[in-house]
């Protein structure tokens, strides 16, 4: 009998199964099941008497506050929580070429000591792209082994105060003989990571491929496994890149960071509001500004909306950084309560600066913007739009408003739409626009 037999396991949720088949069974994504090849050898039937656990008193575990290493680096110190914790296992994630290892070695040369293990570029590539970074490298030691046993054995012989793993899909372990960048290659591999990083206390930052989907590619347990999974994300042509955080168990996922791309590598951009807002004021129909918070920072957003008239077919809903069902939803009420008929109109919103928005604080906004593209009228310079929008057309407020009208006020934004709330206090030198329904805002407005 064959000393290993073969089973098929699905790279997105990392189920089981004997046979192949086109489609997983528990997750239902196509093509996923990859072959592995485990163990077959007869296992004897022992009972195992084990000792009962030990319990302890809810009352009597100790609040030990988590510690933290700074990098210098506010903004991503900013999306990590306040900085790195000790003995955490954190995934950075990205498209090829946005920047992933950049950023990492950026971080190395803030650390004191850092090992860098690379099993995709040879140590002078590494030398290479140092040095055209303008990093010293004097904090930083080097390694090129792929084996993960040799490199955990090397962490815990050096403690070092950061290990950085570039990247997870090159590293194997010899236990098991899949080949490299295999799903149990992976998940074996990030458990011996974490077992590592919990055993002497000390931070690991492995760097994750992603796939066609903008997923980490390998098992979607690598992701649970982990304790902070971030994204670094945005376009070449913008010459910005946006860093979140997906999962985070030290902090909240809502802190986004912001830099720009130039030779010398990543750079925090201190004023982010110079990024979604244009630089030159130009009064277009369609176009308006809202502002949005994100983490602890509140931003001034520019939001286009195009309308054409169908041509051929059902008119189109074309969202880009909102959610295109939300679109659908405003369309109808626009449609319905404020008589701008949009059943023969395309419709094209655009957030600007490739933000994305998921609360509907910016409801009344988009709405506003997609009546000033209709009646191809401008809507007054230096206003702020805000405020969600009901079913029935009614204007709702929305949270932390006043925050949002006070940064508003420092970047010379004087005019502001919002909702008619006797919560919303006046600010002086302010002027609050209050409306109640869609239709008097269109009204006061257009």
């Amino acid at each position: 009998m064959s000393k290993y037999q073969t089973i098929y396991a699905c790279s997105n949720c990392g189920a089981q199964t004997l046979k192949w088949q086109g489609r997983c069974q528990e997750c239902g994504k196509w093509g996923t099941l990859v072959e592995q090849a485990v163990s077959a050898q007869k296992s004897t039937e022992k009972t195992v008497k084990a000792e009962p656990g030990k319990i302890i008193g809810f009352n009597e575990i100790k609040n030990e506050s988590a510690e933290r290493i700074k990098t210098q680096i506010k903004e991503f110190d900013r999306v990590m929580g306040g900085g790195i914790v000790q003995g955490s296992l954190t995934l950075i994630g990205g498209e090829p070429g946005a920047g992933k290892s950049t950023l990492a070695l950026q971080i190395a040369e803030k650390i004191r000591d850092t090992l860098y293990v690379s099993g995709e570029e040879s140590p002078s590539q590494i030398k290479i792209r140092a040095d055209r970074l303008r990093i010293k490298g004097d904090n930083i030691k080097f390694s090129s082994d792929t084996e993960i046993e040799k490199i955990c054995a090397l962490i815990e012989k050096t403690k070092p105060a950061l290990t950085i793993i570039d990247s997870i899909q090159t590293v194997h372990s010899t236990e098991i003989e899949n080949e490299t960048g295999s799903v149990a290659q992976i998940r074996t591999s990030a458990v011996k990571l974490l077992e590592t990083a919990k055993k002497i206390k000390t931070p690991i930052f492995i760097i994750g491929h992603i796939t066609k989907d903008g997923q980490i590619a390998g098992p979607k347990t690598l992701e649970h496994l982990v304790d902070t999974v971030v994204y670094l994300e945005g376009e070449d042509k913008d010459g910005f890149k946006i860093l979140r955080a997906k999962k985070n168990r030290f902090g909240a996922t809502s802190e986004i960071g912001i830099f720009t791309m130039k030779n010398s590598g990543l750079e925090e951009i201190k004023n982010p509001n110079k990024i979604f807002l244009p630089e030159k004021n130009i009064q277009v129909p369609g176009a308006t500004v809202n502002s949005i918070l994100k983490g602890t920072r509140t931003f001034l957003i520019e939001i286009q909306a195009l309308v054409n008239k169908t041509i051929f077919g059902y008119p189109q809903r074309r969202a880009f950084g909102f959610d295109a069902n939300r679109l659908q939803i405003l369309s109808a009420v626009l449609t319905r309560r404020a008589n701008i008929n949009l059943t023969n109109q395309d419709i094209n919103l655009n957030i600007t600066g490739g933000i994305k928005i998921t609360d509907t604080a910016s409801d009344l906004a988009i709405c506003m913007a997609i009546a000033s593209a209709y009646k191809n009228k401008t809507l007054p310079n230096k206003l702020v739009i805000m405020g969600e929008v009901g079913l029935g057309g009614e204007i709702r407020n929305i949270n932390k408003i006043e925050q949002k009208i006070k940064e508003s006020s420092k970047l010379g934004f004087l005019n502001i739409m919002v909702p008619d709330s006797d919560s919303i206090k006046n600010i002086s030198g302010v002027r609050l626009i209050r409306v109640k329904t869609l239709n008097e805002a269109i009204d006061k407005i257009l």
